[in-house]
């Protein structure tokens, strides 16, 4: 059996052993309802609270501006849709990027649907939102801008405290969804003026299902979920204690060791990005060269179709994809490359790498071999490229 090379740390990570053994005791030892009286549920309840001033302390905020949610699309979902709601009285205007995740275009629209306006952002050739244009979008019925930190495809990262405080100079509510920046890159939402932001924990060796929304005290965000009195009778439902513990211990651990993952995985990316660029011809960089996460490579490859180089990848041991895990399985091309200014063809042959502080140079060695070797074969097979090198001679 081949060894296995995982490249695709922006869909999921590999759980820490160190996560995983926070969270054991939660299963069976103190298993009590954090809500209930007694002492195993007070014991639940401290570890609750604890794991809540852990990522609160990442984020510089109060842990009561720490609500859990079963992952980052719920916590997208329930900003837009809360927000739509509680100041529907003001404006109905929203103002996002064409380059969100998918679980903010969609809530996006269906929330026109139900009468809100949506002004959808261009970028850049780089992926970088405009800020005068963002100013020039703004109007008296705007209340809400929601703008990811980082992008999960080619992983560049917008200017947010620039665009948080043109939201609070106009006294519009800014979200940002930071699932692919939290616990990667510093974030301080007071020095930002974030009033709202999504995260999710599987994103930095946490276990899945387990995400929060940061809500700044003030906004007047109301109840996603219906039902009991928890996460201060604002999402009910009784509280994932092992994933919440695992959380906690996983942004801790983001945050005692970013500095030197982010050094490793941007000398490593930069590394992986140079060599393909170099080495294999008719390729591009998609992002940000400067201005992107530390561990996303997303590069193009011309006359080369993704999904047969992610198929021939797989079959060498290696794990990558083309863009969002969200759309895997969809045959359009990403909507972020497109955005970009990328024509069809050759978004459709695209490839995302994305890096861990495990990943070793000898690993992206075997890989920058078998990427030249794949293209280079099914290029071979292509009347496209057939075509192109006999009008280049």
């Amino acid at each position: 059996m081949k060894k296995m090379i995982y490249l695709d740390n922006a869909a999921t990570t590999k759980t820490s052993p160190e996560v995983v053994e926070a969270m054991l005791p939660y299963f069976s030892e103190v298993y009590g309802n954090p809500s209930s009286i007694y002492e195993l549920a007070s014991s639940a309840k401290n570890a609750v609270d604890g794991a809540r001033g852990e990522i609160a302390g990442v984020l510089n905020c109060e842990p009561e501006n720490i609500y859990f949610t079963a992952g980052g699309t719920e916590a997208d979902n329930w900003a837009l849709k809360a927000a739509f709601e509680a100041y529907g009285t003001k404006g109905n205007h929203i103002i996002t990027t064409k380059i969100e995740h998918h679980a903010i275009l969609h809530t996006c629209e269906y929330l026109e649907k139900r009468g809100a306006r949506i002004t959808y952002l261009d970028v850049d050739e780089n992926g970088l939102v405009d800020i005068k244009e963002l100013e020039a979008a703004i109007t008296e019925d705007t209340i809400l801008i929601s703008i990811m930190f980082a992008n999960n495809e080619i992983g560049t990262i917008q200017p947010v405290a620039q665009i948080g405080q043109i939201a609070r100079e106009h006294g519009i509510l800014f979200h940002t969804d930071a699932v692919q920046a939290f616990g990667q890159v510093p974030i301080d939402v007071k020095a930002m003026n974030i009033d709202m932001l999504s995260s999710s924990a599987h994103k930095i060796k946490g276990p899945k299902g387990i995400g929060f929304l940061y809500i700044r005290k003030g906004v007047k965000i109301r109840s996603f979920i219906h039902g009991g009195a928890q996460e201060r009778k604002r999402r009910a439902g009784t509280e994932n204690v092992p994933g919440i513990v695992g959380y906690g211990r996983a942004a801790r651990l983001a945050a005692d060791t970013m500095e030197e993952r982010r050094r490793k995985e941007t000398q490593m990316r930069d590394y992986l990005i140079h060599r393909i660029l170099k080495e294999v011809p008719y390729t591009r960089l998609n992002g940000h060269p400067e201005r992107r996460l530390p561990n996303n490579v997303n590069i193009s490859f011309r006359f080369v179709e993704g999904e047969s180089l992610l198929i021939m990848l797989d079959m060498e041991g290696i794990c990558a994809s083309s863009g969002s895990a969200c759309t895997s399985g969809s045959l359009d091309p990403s909507h972020v490359l497109l955005a970009i200014g990328l024509p069809h063809e050759i978004a459709h042959g695209s490839l995302r790498l994305t890096l861990s502080d495990e990943t070793t140079k000898e690993e992206l060695d075997f890989v920058i071999e078998q990427i030249k070797k794949i293209v280079e074969r099914l290029r071979s097979m292509s009347p496209l490229y057939e075509d192109f090198i006999k009008r280049q001679v």
